[in-house]
């Protein structure tokens, strides 16, 4: 396929005037609605301001940190990150659900059977429906590099007909869990059924809510897409492949940049896995950046929908008491084992770290236990993740919480300090669909609540989000 000079020079004019377009600290980023479209808005994010201030390197940062010294995200952990808790994607530490491979390869567990590219086609999805920009450009990456085609990646926005039914269902499912957990039943499981086992169903589960920690971190603390462009066009597919090998070749002058040509068949096909609102005079699509959440429910009716969740059985078998205990780290607390455990204890190799990943999340760092609470509390009820919900609102009840001070988390917050407001707003908009975090956002939180907490709530956020995934997918039935 050829192009000309003049057609690659109109794909840099116009995401220059992308740039001028979308400069607002209080506006969301606008959804790219074409594949021309997302790779300017991948370009562009290599430029992405800055949303944390960071304080001078004095000489012990710099030899403390190194090469590392030089990036943003390796600073921000390193100045304003528990060591305890560094968040997804830091070196060494895990997240909800998935370790820091991120959910590409098969996380070092000898279970797992899904295949590499498919698992990064599915950290595809979730990252374009989360209008994750950062993420976005890794992995059209990686997927060059297992051999993917530009048209193949290209038809994953919007054309799944060369795909099999499997894949299909699993993309289906891989966007609402990602957009609309609140919306998943039964159904959604037993779907994925005709085409998946349990455990490899479970093994999606965990690899996509590990993908949605990542794409929160990103995009909540603001990181810039890489100068080099995840090493975009550069990449050779995995392993000895011949025919792959042959199948991504590209041409040298693509390499580091995401401005790369489309072909005519995907130049104005409207993506159908981002969220699109049209416009209801002209019905034409927009940019406009949305969260599709409801307005909470009653008291009332938040009492009788944890009351069924109590007689609900889960979606997904659960490893028994005795395979379970075999994988719970040093320290876990005795008494009855939570059924969050069993569930992750399907998969043993992984299971110490992914527990123990949950539980530093919510005992160690500088937060305040009751924020973290809180912070429980409003995320699970805007996800509907009753599990969570549950469990958050014993978390308040044994911190001395009355169920009257509990509710009032559902209100206006007017009766919470500024510093909570803040940091309230970051976690609700961070967790619902992180794009719709502003700028201004992120600038209010630091003035009132300052860098290190704003960095921990983002951290402690992409976990919960993830957990309340995990949990509401596999319907687990709530203790308490």
């Amino acid at each position: 396929m050829r192009f000309s000079k003049a057609a690659l020079l109109g794909l840099v004019v116009s995401s220059a005037a992308w740039v001028h377009a979308v400069d607002s600290d209080v506006a969301p980023r606008p959804v790219p609605l074409t594949r021309p479209e997302m790779k300017e808005y991948l370009e562009n994010m290599k430029g992405r301001k800055l949303r944390i201030p960071l304080p001078e390197l004095t000489a012990e940062d710099k030899e403390k940190l190194g090469e590392r010294a030089t990036s943003y995200e390796s600073r921000l952990r390193y100045h304003y990150a528990s060591p305890d808790a560094q968040g997804p994607g830091a070196q060494g530490a895990g997240t909800v659900g998935q370790p820091r491979t991120g959910g590409g390869g098969r996380d070092n567990d000898p279970d797992n059977s899904l295949d590499y590219a498919f698992k990064v086609q599915l950290f595809w999805i979730v990252s374009r429906t989360n209008n994750c920009q950062y993420c976005l450009g890794h992995q059209e990456s990686k997927l060059l590099g297992a051999g993917m085609t530009e048209d193949e990646i290209a038809a994953l926005d919007g054309d799944w007909s060369a795909h099999t039914p499997a894949q299909r269902v699993a993309y289906t499912f891989a966007r609402k869990f990602t957009y609309e957990p609140h919306l998943l039943n039964d159904a959604d499981i037993d779907g994925l059924r005709k085409h998946y086992t349990d455990k490899q169903i479970l093994e999606m589960i965990l690899s996509m809510a590990g993908n949605n920690s990542i794409n929160r971190w990103k995009e909540g603390a603001g990181i810039p897409q890489s100068a080099g462009g995840g090493n975009f066009g550069n990449r050779r597919p995995e392993g000895n492949n011949p025919a792959a090998e042959k199948k991504a070749e590209r041409p040298v002058e693509t390499k580091q940049t995401y401005l790369t040509p489309t072909s005519p068949k995907f130049q104005d096909l409207i993506t159908k896995v981002a969220p699109v609102t049209f416009d209801p005079k002209t019905g034409k699509p927009t940019k406009q950046t949305v969260s599709n959440r409801p307005a909470l429910e009653s008291r009332e009716e938040v009492e009788k929908a944890l009351e069924a969740a109590r007689n609900r059985k889960p979606r997904l078998p659960l490893a028994d008491d005795a395979k379970t205990k075999e994988v719970l780290p040093e320290g876990f607390p005795e008494g009855a084992l939570p059924q969050w455990v069993s569930l992750l204890a399907t998969f043993p190799n992984s299971a110490k770290g992914r527990i123990s990943g949950i539980r530093s999340a919510d005992e160690r760092g500088d937060l305040n236990p009751l924020l973290k609470g809180q912070v429980s509390w409003i995320i699970a009820r805007q996800d509907r993740a009753w599990y969570a919900t549950g469990q958050a609102k014993q978390r308040l009840k044994d911190l001395g919480w009355s169920d009257d001070q509990i509710y009032s988390l559902d209100g206006d917050w007017a009766k919470f300090t500024p510093a909570e407001r803040s940091l309230f707003t970051l976690a609700r908009k961070l967790a619902a669909t992180p794009v719709v975090l502003t700028d201004a956002d992120v600038a209010e939180a630091v003035k009132q609540a300052g860098p290190r907490d704003v960095v921990q709530t983002i951290i402690y956020t992409t976990n919960r989000a993830s957990f309340d995934r995990i949990t509401e997918s596999a319907g687990l039935r709530v203790e308490n």
